[in-house]
């Protein structure tokens, strides 16, 4: 496996994210513009094919990245790509100087970031009628 790093969003990226969190999770307000500043991790498999994606972009504090719309291909989950392409994307923030790294969480897999060393903080709000969860690691 293979991540490739993009400036704009690839159209690998487009359609993953369509059928993870639009078919598949029934999202309707996926795409935004932060997808225009964004940089976005597309991990690829032997044979070329784009399996599971993530966004990274800071804001106002440089130190602290913003992580988001990490998804993998149903027929690619149980390989801990997820982990994969999640410490991938830790590494490229560590070297553009970010110190910290924070997600909005979906509830039900909150745990997964949890055992990545991410903390939760703060209430659970909903997006899109779904619970989700602020969570924080330092890097």
């Amino acid at each position: 496996m293979t991540v490739k790093v993009y400036d704009k969003i690839p159209h690998e990226a487009k359609k993953i994210r369509e059928d993870v969190f639009v078919k598949e999770q029934g999202f309707k307000a996926e795409f935004d513009g932060i997808d225009d500043f964004a940089v976005h991790f597309v991990m690829f498999d032997d044979d070329k094919n784009a399996v599971a994606v993530c966004r990274a972009f800071t804001e106002e504090n440089p130190k602290e990245y913003h992580l988001g719309r990490l998804a993998v291909r149903k027929e690619y989950r149980g390989q801990h790509l997820g982990e994969e392409i999640l410490k991938e994307a830790e590494m490229h923030i560590k070297s553009l100087g970010g110190k910290a790294v924070l997600l909005s969480a979906q509830v039900r897999v909150s745990d997964f970031y949890a055992k990545q060393g991410y903390e939760k903080f703060g209430d659970i709000y909903y997006d899109e009628f779904c619970p989700h969860i602020m969570m924080k690691k330092e890097l």
